[in-house]
């Protein structure tokens, strides 16, 4: 059985990229990442969480964007890419994310522990 890592590594690789509309920030909402993808993220302060909750926005998330970028959770990663998490600005990639993965992705999302971002 993979480690929850090689999973992640490989829905990442999977995942189509794309080019947001500068400055936006409409999918940095509060999100839901699993326990892995939490580990891999710089801890935030109870302060500083809950500033981020109030503002409706993920703690990662600076003056010029996130903050953590190449670490971003899956789900994250899914904005844009899917009908389902679609750009409020229409952005997306030439090719949306295959609908097999997509569906594996939303399968270990329920198999897994997630926490709130």
């Amino acid at each position: 059985m993979k480690s929850n890592a090689h999973i992640i590594k490989f829905f990442r690789q999977r995942i189509p990229a794309f080019t947001c509309v500068p400055g936006c920030h409409d999918c940095c909402g509060p999100v839901l990442a699993s326990t892995e993808e939490m580990a891999r993220l710089p801890r935030k302060s109870a302060q500083e969480q809950d500033a981020a909750m109030a503002a409706l926005n993920c703690p990662h998330l600076g003056a010029n964007g996130c903050q953590v970028y190449e670490e971003r959770p899956l789900v994250c990663r899914l904005f844009g890419t899917t009908p389902k998490l679609a750009c409020p600005n229409g952005k997306r990639p030439e090719v949306m994310i295959d609908p097999l993965i997509e569906d594996r992705i939303y399968r270990y999302f329920i198999q897994t522990r997630h926490v709130l971002v």
